[in-house]
């Protein structure tokens, strides 16, 4: 088995199925961008790109393992991100 191979079959085991996750992940930042346009609001570039990151390891918690402690350490980490920023750190 080639490396990508193995590679796709282990985040498989983790994320579940690529499809179903990536659709999840696409209707969060549907929603996300909606709610931003109906209030007529825009963000950072470093803001948009972190809820796009949320989203995407929200999407892999639901779609996959709710137990992988690295996906919630990873949305901490995204946060933490932007709010030093805002705090300028």
């Amino acid at each position: 088995m080639d490396d990508t191979k193995k590679i796709l079959e282990e985040r498989g085991s983790r994320y579940g199925n690529y499809l179903a996750q990536a659709n999840i992940a696409c209707a969060l930042r549907h929603v996300v961008t909606l709610a931003l346009g109906d209030r007529g609001k825009t963000m950072a570039a470093d803001q948009m790109d972190a809820l796009v990151m949320i989203n995407c390891k929200i999407s892999r918690i639901v779609n996959g393992d709710p137990d992988y402690a690295d996906n919630w350490r990873d949305i901490a980490g995204y946060a933490t991100l932007v709010a030093d920023r805002l705090e300028g750190k």
